[in-house]
């Protein structure tokens, strides 16, 4: 991996920053894909900021109408990055996920993992976050360092907090990172890189992370995109995941690889990066 620079451990912490990866091409690409996606929201977008702050949109898989996003996905070297540092010898795409804070958002992005909202399980994975603005370190992603190994954490929505995917006292509930620290300090290592375009950060699926919001006239455009490594299989849930992925059970038996062609493959380490 020495054509870009990785800051961390990601066996051991769960998160990494890749520096000097992406092309500004790449970038180019990310961000013509967010704007479309803006221009043309689907049905899956929603606003996960309150009506009185400024606009925190996400919108989920939109990669098959979106020819910039495809292509951004394909050519990037996001796949290869995520298969080497969750030890895969593929990598399938999962999602793609975009997310913008405009200016003066103030919602901070509680801490979360990701797994619990997701049907697929499995160890190999990798979510790359990556901006197309400048991020400074008050508005950067962070992440609690080794939760990957868990527990799983109870989900909750963001602006209500409610428990809509686990019933209440089945999982643990997310400790006060920050009170725990205050009152013991160093009981969580809190990881966080101030961004430029090109650069991203890689987390596992199981990872706590959370972020701030954005201040000024500052603008916060994200596109993420999820792989799924070799171990990655379906795991039909009873309740809605986020996103849907309505109808898949039928077409994929549980703990089936996500072989679909909602899930194409990337990147192998035989063939290297595959064509469109």
């Amino acid at each position: 991996m020495g054509r870009w620079t990785i800051e961390g451990d990601y066996a051991a912490d769960g998160a990494v920053c890749v520096r000097q990866a992406f092309t500004q091409e790449h970038v180019d690409l990310a961000r013509y894909a967010i704007e479309a996606n803006l221009a043309d929201l689907s049905p899956r977008a929603k606003r996960a900021s309150a009506a009185g702050d400024g606009a925190f949109i996400e919108d989920f898989c939109n990669w098959s109408r979106l020819p910039s996003m495809e292509r951004f996905i394909r050519e990037s070297p996001g796949a290869e990055i995520s298969a080497e540092l969750s030890g895969s010898d593929t990598s399938r795409l999962y999602h793609d996920h975009v997310l913008v804070k405009e200016p003066g958002t103030k919602q901070r992005t509680p801490w979360h993992q990701d797994q619990p909202y997701y049907n697929v399980s499995g160890t190999q994975n990798a979510s790359m976050w990556f901006p197309v603005d400048p991020v400074d370190r008050s508005a950067t992603l962070e992440f609690i360092a080794g939760s990957h190994r868990g527990p799983w954490y109870m989900p909750r929505t963001f602006l209500d907090e409610e428990a809509k995917w686990f019933p209440d006292g089945s999982l643990a509930e997310l400790p006060d990172f920050a009170a725990d620290n205050a009152h013991e300090p160093g009981s969580w290592t809190v990881l966080g890189w101030e961004l430029e375009p090109g650069d991203a950060v890689f987390f596992n699926m199981l990872t706590v992370h959370g972020s701030g919001g954005v201040s000024g006239i500052n603008r916060r455009r994200v596109l993420s995109v999820r792989y799924l490594g070799d171990d990655m299989v379906h795991a039909p849930r009873r309740w809605t995941t986020s996103p849907p992925f309505d109808g898949l059970a039928a077409e994929i038996a549980e703990g089936a690889p996500m072989e679909h062609r909602l899930f194409p493959m990337l990147w192998t380490r035989v063939n290297g990066q595959l064509g469109t």
